[in-house]
């Protein structure tokens, strides 16, 4: 899929594939590497989502595909935390995806954390500068529970706005669960989460902890790509944020989440 974009001349080329190569020797060496907000603290957050598309691009041209997109940074308390007033979003691969129920070698991760999201899938584009929330259940084919394996490649998560955003924004892998159901049989503002770990509750959340409504995260996220000249396309898959905090994953923990009327979605990390 050759990935759709506006050229912005007056950014620097040099700087942006600096930034890249650092975050794809964290990627290569499975070690956290230093913020780029520590190498450059003048780094923009337009130059950190140019640093994210350029490493999507090189990835696309080794031969994965960009299926869908992810959005992070849903909830107030995440946004206070980085000083921001919006979400972000990253972009999910083919390569990121994860069975329902599989296994995930330890190694594929760095430092991960897992969260419980419900996926968007469409029917048809999505295109900004307009786009509501009625648009988005209108567009939607169908929706699923879905588990997302949040990972950063800097060290300690000792992250700013701009880091996580070049870093795709803080994306590892994905679950999606098995049973999809329409966007008319479900009230996505008050449908309950609970998350799972090693069979024990820890977390529980509902539909308005992403910006009162998941179908608004995805109307946000329409809006936001028409600055970049990206459309949502039918048949992507759109994580629509997170419905509770994060949780920390080692090796031989076993994560579900249930989400109300969507079912459940499960994962295991392994050595």
């Amino acid at each position: 899929m050759k990935l759709e974009r506006r050229e912005v001349a007056s950014l620097d080329l040099a700087k942006i594939t600096k930034f890249a190569d650092h975050l794809a020797e964290a990627e290569r060496s499975g070690r956290g590497v230093e913020p780029l907000t520590a190498l450059d603290p003048n780094l923009t957050t337009e130059e950190a989502y140019r640093v994210q598309l350029h490493t999507i691009e090189r990835k696309v041209k080794a031969g994965d595909v960009v299926v869908g997109k992810k959005i992070g940074l849903t909830s107030l308390a995440m946004q206070t935390l980085l000083g921001v007033d919006q979400p972000d979003y990253g972009h999910l691969l083919a390569g990121m995806a994860v069975e329902n129920g599989g296994e995930i070698p330890f190694q594929r991760v760095i430092q991960p954390k897992v969260e419980g999201e419900i996926a968007f899938v469409l029917k048809r584009d999505l295109q900004g500068p307009r786009v509501t929330a009625s648009d988005v259940l209108q567009a939607t084919d169908y929706l699923l529970p879905a588990l997302e394996i949040v990972d950063s490649r800097i060290a300690d998560w000792k992250i700013k706005l701009q880091d996580t955003v070049a870093d795709n924004a803080s994306s590892g892998l994905y679950v999606l669960g098995g049973r999809p159901v329409k966007p008319d049989q479900i009230d996505l503002a008050l449908a309950g989460m609970a998350l799972y770990k090693n069979g024990e509750l820890v977390n529980t959340g509902v539909g308005a902890a992403a910006l009162g409504n998941p179908a608004n995260c995805v109307a946000w996220l329409a809006n936001k790509l028409f600055e970049f000249g990206i459309t949502l396309k039918a048949g992507g898959v759109i994580l629509s944020g997170a419905l509770s905090a994060a949780v920390n994953a080692a090796p031989g923990d076993c994560f579900s989440a249930r989400i109300a009327h969507l079912g459940e979605v499960g994962v295991r990390f392994h050595v």
